[in-house]
């Protein structure tokens, strides 16, 4: 793992474009450009008790409203295979979907969020294709507010990126990725935070995935009650190099 500053560059250039987005400006497209049913990353393609999951995914967990999309967690009347009770999420992903968009190498990909404050909260955004491709742009737990993890699954590389002015629950944070050949590079609020120094190679392609987990409790406390756990979400945009359209 290598921990480069790359404050130096600039996230957005202008040879990149703006080729892709959700702006949650609409009702969700599902079927068309997202879906949030089912996910080959998910043993059980609706849930997964395997990654500590509590999830049970529930396409009304997401709604959107005055631009903003909403997942929200609740307690289900589903039980896991391991006994658990499953919680009511949301996720959205362009797997199975009819567009099937999918982010390439050098790619960036931004995504502004609300992070959640409810204890048993695991938001991320990551990619996945095949079982494997995979990067996270970031995954957050509340027990550790100003705690961002950032991974590359793809060629080794992570860090966890700590900043009690930016990150912390019930806050507002922006936070972007490119999917370098030869380094990953991650930007909080615009700022160059990690460069992986791994990269994902020259020929690499995945889906998006943008979600809210609940934690089982392995890692990461549990949910202590019932209450709902809410994840706001303003914007996800892909950017482009001109010459790979």
């Amino acid at each position: 793992m290598t921990t480069d500053s790359v404050k130096s560059t600039p996230a957005v250039t202008a040879d990149r474009s703006l080729i892709w987005s959700e702006e949650f400006s609409a009702p969700i497209a599902w079927g068309a450009k997202w879906v949030g049913d089912r996910s080959s990353a998910y043993r059980y393609r609706d849930h997964n008790p395997d990654d500590n999951k509590l999830d049970w995914l529930t396409p009304g967990c997401v709604t959107v409203s005055g631009g903003v999309a909403t997942f929200t967690a609740t307690p289900s009347g589903h039980t896991l295979e391991n006994g658990r009770q499953a919680w009511h999420t949301g996720l959205l992903t362009t797997e199975y979907s009819d567009e099937g968009f999918r982010v390439r190498t050098g790619d960036y990909v931004e995504t502004r969020v609300r992070l959640p404050s409810g204890t048993g909260a695991w938001p991320a955004l990551w990619t996945w294709k095949d079982g494997e491709n995979e990067v996270d742009s970031f995954e957050y737990h509340p027990d550790n507010p100003h705690l961002l993890e950032l991974s590359n699954h793809v060629n080794r590389g992570a860090t966890y990126y700590t900043d009690a002015d930016a990150i912390a629950p019930d806050r507002w944070v922006t936070i972007g990725t490119r999917y370098g050949a030869c380094s990953v590079e991650w930007y909080v609020n615009g700022a160059g935070v990690f460069s992986d120094g791994t990269g994902v190679g020259a020929d690499w392609s995945a889906y998006l995935i943008l979600n809210l987990s609940v934690c089982a409790g392995r890692y990461h406390p549990a949910p202590c009650g019932s209450a709902p756990i809410t994840l706001g979400v303003d914007h996800l945009r892909v950017h482009r190099e001109a010459a790979r359209w």
